[in-house]
């Protein structure tokens, strides 16, 4: 990933937005990791890496910040940039470029950095290929973002007792660990591990939890966790 000072642009729309959040069962009681008191750091710079996009299924169906997922808005998907985050997206392949409002959560696949709606996917031509390189580039934070943390993503499940499962392990191994529903037809049970004040502390973590399980949860990855109050 290549770091950039960020653009200023004077484009600006904030959106607070919250996660259904569950917390996981477990017999064994494990010392709550300390909840940091101070705001996130804000997330200056430039992303270069792969976008994606998505539409169907997930049109019509709730996004991470509670908004209804409506494809063809100007609308994008980042894992750690706070909701109402604007940032100008260019396709590195034909210098096209797009502003959207970042109010979900994702994408999950491989070295991707930001998932596209159909809508904005299109303005840069990169509906047919899938996938494309782009620069993200921040030009407005929230002036208020919504509390949250940084935690580690290390699984995701369309039936909740596997997710319950995983977040008992991760719990008792690393001693925060919860579980968050995705909306859907069936929902997704998403299994977050640890509460980090920042992202290089949540990368260690995912570090240790690759170490660790030996490859066998997949590929973890950093995520905001965006309710302060998430049980532990």
């Amino acid at each position: 990933m290549e770091l950039r000072q960020p653009y200023d642009r004077r484009r600006f729309l904030t959106l607070g937005g919250c996660l259904v959040l569950s917390a996981c069962g477990a017999k064994r009681k494990v010392q709550a990791a300390a909840i940091p008191t101070t705001p996130l750091p804000t997330v200056p710079g430039v992303e270069i890496g792969m976008a994606s996009w998505y539409g169907h299924p997930y049109h019509g169906r709730p996004a991470a910040n509670g908004e209804i997922y409506d494809m063809e808005q100007l609308t994008a998907a980042h894992r750690t940039l706070p909701f109402g985050t604007m940032v100008h997206v260019v396709n590195l392949n034909n210098n096209k470029s797009v502003d959207v409002r970042i109010n979900d959560r994702g994408p999950f696949v491989g070295d991707r950095i930001i998932d596209l709606s159909h809508a904005a996917a299109r303005a840069i031509d990169m509906i047919g290929p899938g996938t494309a390189r782009v620069r993200v580039e921040i030009t407005q934070l929230p002036a208020n973002p919504p509390p949250g943390f940084y935690a580690v993503q290390v699984g995701a499940f369309q039936l909740r007792a596997n997710a319950e499962r995983l977040c008992a392990q991760m719990l008792s191994r690393y001693g925060a660990a919860h579980i968050v529903q995705r909306p859907g037809d069936p929902p997704l049970w998403r299994v977050l591990v640890g509460r980090a004040a920042t992202v290089d502390s949540a990368n260690s973590l995912s570090a240790r939890i690759q170490s660790d399980e030996d490859g066998k949860l997949g590929q973890p990855f950093v995520i905001r966790d965006d309710v302060a109050n998430a049980p532990m």
